[in-house]
C-alpha cells in the first residue's frame, strides 16, 4: 500500500528520494534519443521502414506515407539505459517497465506486420487482447504477491476506498492497461500529439512518485519525461519520424503501469483526460453510427474532427497540450489533498 510509504510531518512528505540521480536520469533518456533520432530515421529510411496510411483518413495525411516508422524503438532504447544504470531496479520499476516493453514489444510487432505486408492493419485484435491479458496478469501478480499491494481502488475525487476480491482486481488491471494502451494508441495521429501529452503524463507520475518516496519508479518516470521530450525533437510538426505503435503502445503500458503500482487507476481518467476524450470519442462515433446511422463528430478520433474543421496540426496540439496539463495538475492536486501534503 501507499500509506506506509508516507510519513507525514507538518503536512510534509519525510520520505528522502535523491533528486539529483532523477534529474541526471531524465536529462540522460532526453539526450540519448536526440543524439540516436537522426541515424535512426536515416537507417529506416534506407530500409523504407515508413508508415502506411489509412484510405480513409483525413486528405491531408497521405502526404506523410513512408514516413519514417517505429520510433518508438528511440524511446525504449533512451529509457533502459539510464534506467539500467542508475536505478536500484526495485520490484515495483522493473514490473512497470517489464510491462511497458512487453507493450512495447506488441507494438512493434504490429509495426513489422503492416510494414512488411504494405498495409495500414498489423495484429488482429485477438493477439493484442491475449498478450495485454497476459501482461494484466503478471502485473497484478507482482504487485499484490511480491509488492503488497491490496485489492483496494482508491477514489480520490472523493477521498473514498472500495475494496475488491482479488479477480476483480486483476480484471481492472487489465482494463487499466489496455484503455491506458488504447487511449495513447489513438492520441498517435497528429505530429507531435501523442509524445508531448505523455510527457505530460509523465511528468505527472514523476511527481506523484517523489511524493510518495517511490524513488526508482520517480526515476522511471523521468526517463519517461526525458525520452518522449526528446522524440517531440524529431516527432514535432512537420514529423521526421513517427513512433508507431511501438511507441504509443509501450507508453500507454507505463502509463497504465504506473497508475497500478501508485494506486492512482481513477485518478488517471482525470491525469490522463485527453487520452480517455480521445477514446470515448471513438466509441460515441461508432455507437452512434450502428445505432442512428449517424455521426456526431466529422471524424474520429476527435483530433481528425477539429483538423476537419481546418485547424492546423500545430493549432490542435498545442490546444490538445494545454488541456493535457490542466487534467495533469488537476489530477496531481487531488492527490496532494488526499494524502494531506
Amino acid at each position: 500500500m501507499i500509506a506506509p510509504l508516507l510519513a507525514q510531518t507538518d503536512g510534509l512528505s519525510t520520505v528522502p528520494v535523491d533528486r539529483g540521480a532523477i534529474l541526471i536520469a531524465g536529462m540522460a533518456a532526453m539526450l540519448i534519443t536526440i543524439f540516436l533520432g537522426p541515424k535512426f530515421i536515416e537507417k529506416i529510411r534506407e530500409r523504407e521502414f515508413g508508415q502506411q496510411i489509412r484510405e480513409e483518413g483525413p486528405e491531408g495525411h497521405h502526404s506523410k506515407a513512408g514516413t519514417p516508422t517505429m520510433g518508438g524503438l528511440i524511446i525504449f532504447a533512451a529509457i533502459s539505459v539510464p534506467y539500467l544504470v542508475l536505478s536500484d531496479r526495485d520490484t515495483e520499476s522493473l514490473a512497470v517497465f517489464g510491462v511497458a516493453l512487453g507493450s512495447a514489444a506488441l507494438g512493434f510487432a504490429d509495426d513489422y506486420i503492416k510494414i512488411i505486408k504494405k498495409r495500414s492493419l498489423g495484429l488482429s485484435a485477438r493477439w493484442k487482447l491475449t498478450v495485454q491479458i497476459a501482461l494484466a496478469v503478471a502485473l497484478w501478480w507482482v504487485a499484490f504477491e511480491q509488492v503488497g499491494l491490496d485489492a483496494r481502488l482508491q477514489i480520490r475525487v472523493f477521498d473514498a476506498d472500495i475494496y475488491f476480491g482479488p479477480v476483480v482486481y486483476m480484471v481492472l488491471s487489465f482494463l487499466v492497461l489496455a484503455g491506458a494502451s488504447n487511449g495513447v494508441n489513438l492520441t498517435d495521429g497528429l505530429d507531435g500529439l501523442a509524445a508531448g501529452c505523455c510527457s505530460i503524463v509523465f511528468l505527472a507520475y514523476l511527481a506523484i512518485t517523489i511524493t510518495t518516496g517511490q524513488e526508482d519508479l520517480a526515476l522511471l518516470s523521468a526517463c519517461f519525461v526525458g525520452a518522449t521530450i526528446g522524440f517531440l525533437w524529431f516527432n514535432a510538426h512537420p514529423a521526421q519520424v513517427f513512433m508507431g505503435d511501438t511507441g504509443s503502445l509501450g507508453l500507454g503500458g507505463a502509463i497504465g503501469a504506473l497508475a497500478i503500482m501508485t494506486q492512482t487507476e481513477v485518478l488517471l481518467i482525470i491525469i490522463g483526460g485527453v487520452f480517455v476524450i480521445e477514446a470515448l470519442s471513438v466509441a460515441i462515433q461508432v455507437f452512434a453510427f450502428k445505432s442512428f446511422r449517424r455521426r456526431v463528430f466529422l471524424m474520429a478520433p476527435i483530433h481528425h474532427h477539429f483538423e476537419m474543421l481546418a485547424w492546423s496540426e500545430t493549432k490542435i496540439m498545442l490546444r490538445f497540450w494545454i488541456v493535457a496539463a490542466v487534467f495533469a495538475g488537476i489530477g496531481y492536486t487531488l492527490f496532494q489533498n488526499n494524502i494531506g501534503v
